[in-house]
């Protein structure tokens, strides 16, 4: 896997003060992709284990909320493979901060239900995310005062209430 950048002060992708991962590579090719260089697989740099021990150092603040993936396309299938690893980690030495994940995937026909972006760790990977920002971005639906998502079609999933309650709940900010 590789990765365009990481943010360790971003407060644009998520509730708070956040630590960013932009990975690389993504098939969606949304018209008006504010990254369209991050579609590129090999764009940025190699993921590594000094890599994945940079974020979880930046994460060891008490003012830092949580951990955001985004790029690129956190949910193909090469990416979540190396990223549930990261998951794993973050869940085991900070269990009080949140994981937020935009994909331009849909929940409900891309991530539950079989499709190409589904692996053999999409189950895991989507247990240790707390928001989903879900959906492509669609040019025509841009709206910039949206909080959290550019365009009016995605949406702000609160995962562990949806896991409960058998049904998309969607997160209240």
């Amino acid at each position: 896997m590789y990765y365009g950048t990481i943010k360790t002060t971003d407060i644009a992708n998520g509730i708070g003060v956040r630590v960013s991962l932009f990975v690389s590579g993504c098939t969606h090719h949304c018209k008006g992709c504010f990254q369209p260089e991050t579609w590129d697989f090999h764009y940025g740099s190699p993921y590594t284990k000094a890599t994945g021990q940079q974020i979880l150092n930046a994460l060891n603040h008490d003012y830092i909320k949580g951990l955001t993936l985004l790029g690129g396309e956190p949910f193909e299938p090469e990416n979540q493979r190396e990223l549930v690893k990261l998951l794993r980690q973050v869940k085991e030495h900070f269990p009080q901060k949140d994981i937020w994940c935009y994909t331009g995937y849909t929940y409900e026909t891309d991530l539950i239900e079989d499709s190409r972006a589904r692996c053999e760790v999409t189950d895991e990977m989507l247990s240790m995310i707390d928001v989903l920002v879900d959906g492509e971005f669609h040019e025509e639906q841009k709206n910039i005062s949206l909080r959290f998502r550019g365009s009016e079609n995605q949406r702000l999933i609160d995962l562990p209430k949806t896991r409960r309650q058998n049904k998309i709940i969607l997160l209240e900010i």
